[in-house]
């Protein structure tokens, strides 16, 4: 099973590159942001590779980073996500900001990319929101308020709050992340106006 390929840059294809690996040229399918990351032809890479073997035919799948291949195989373990949708995913997101939505159960940034509609993105928020927190760069007390959000256990001061900055605007991650940061500092008996004012200085800096 092939792990990793380091060869130079023969010629692109729309969704693939071809890597001559010491004379053997390996069609190689990637996202189209690694694609847009790899160099000019005649030059050296590395990919990281998933090789899918079948009846009929043996694929190769390239990323620019292991993280990127570990992203490829947990999205493929969601219901009614493929290889194609797979790679479209990582193609619309990268994996932080991938991990990023996930944790703050953000369908909407997953349902940016081309051909995942509403229900695909909410299984895709659904199926991996307990396999996402270590991958997030985000606060843990953000994505543990998203998670109270989801789930309609948030304090009304608190979803009052994030509904407000919403209204006024600002996305939902945006407003939540404002918010958690706003209730650290006031404490848990906070009303939601002190909450919204504290938020909006938060958004300011």
């Amino acid at each position: 099973m092939i792990g990793k390929l380091k060869g130079l840059i023969d010629s692109y294809g729309e969704d693939y590159v071809i890597l001559d690996v010491q004379g053997v040229g390996y069609q190689v399918h990637c996202s189209a942001r690694s694609l847009q990351s790899l160099p000019a032809p005649g030059e050296a890479a590395v990919l990281s590779i998933e090789t899918y073997v079948r009846e009929d035919q043996i694929k190769l799948f390239g990323f620019r980073s292991d993280m990127e291949r570990e992203w490829f195989r947990l999205l493929q373990t969601v219901q009614g996500v493929g290889a194609k949708v797979a790679l479209a995913v990582l193609s619309t997101l990268p994996p932080s900001d991938l991990a990023n939505a996930i944790a703050l159960r953000d369908k909407a940034a997953v349902s940016r990319t081309p051909g995942v509609g509403a229900k695909v993105a909410e299984r895709i928020v659904t199926e991996l929101k307990d396999k996402t927190p270590a991958f997030a760069t985000l606060d843990p007390a953000v994505v543990h308020l998203a998670g109270a959000l989801d789930d309609n256990r948030a304090p009304r001061p608190v979803s009052d709050a994030i509904s407000a900055l919403v209204n006024l605007g600002y996305g939902q991650p945006q407003a939540a992340a404002a918010i958690a940061a706003a209730a650290r500092n006031a404490g848990d008996k906070a009303e939601t106006a002190q909450l919204i004012r504290l938020g909006l200085k938060e958004l300011a800096k």
